[in-house]
């Protein structure tokens, strides 16, 4: 069972979404940190992305750092969460989703994004399952001085810029 959380005060069950479709989506599959987690939640609001996030997670989501982490914003997250993995794939069918991983060998901005787009992130630790691995293309953020890996929200910011600004790019001018 899938639920949408568009705030803590109104709860939509069973794969149904809020009234908009969002421009593009976050998935984070078993996050473990809350306040990782926070801070995308944080992110997705202010890029129009819908935040989801797949069960098992490695945190109460109204633990206090995931709140903290989300300031004031955690509230208007348009929140998406997904029971279980199996839940996730049925809901990914026929979506365009991108996996990040530090495992492929292609770049990010080598890829091209359409509105509606999924950007599929795994947990801090042990990222995603082979079989999950195998689902879907999978790209990297390049790096200068090859290191394991970015800190996940940081990875998480820096693919969500980049789709925004493939699908909108009026949007990433600066405010006059």
């Amino acid at each position: 069972m899938t639920t949408s959380v568009p705030s803590e005060k109104t709860k939509v069950t069973s794969g149904e979404s809020s009234s908009t479709d969002p421009l593009f989506h976050i998935a984070l599959i078993h996050p473990e940190i809350p306040q990782n987690t926070g801070n995308i939640g944080r992110l997705s609001l202010g890029v129009a992305a819908r935040l989801h996030l797949v069960k098992p997670l490695g945190f109460d989501i109204t633990a206090k750092a995931v709140r903290r982490a989300g300031l004031d914003y955690w509230k208007d997250v348009d929140l998406q969460i997904h029971e279980n993995i199996d839940d996730f794939l049925k809901w990914t069918e026929g979506r365009d989703c991108h996996l990040f991983s530090t495992k492929a060998t292609t770049s990010f901005s080598k890829t091209e994004v359409k509105e509606g787009t999924v950007i599929i992130f795994g947990s801090e630790t042990k990222g995603v399952t082979s079989d999950v691995h195998k689902l879907f293309p999978s790209v990297q953020i390049p790096m200068f001085q090859r290191i394991r890996s970015y800190n996940l929200s940081n990875s998480v910011a820096i693919a969500s810029y980049f789709v925004a600004q493939q699908l909108n790019p009026s949007w990433m001018s600066p405010k006059t």
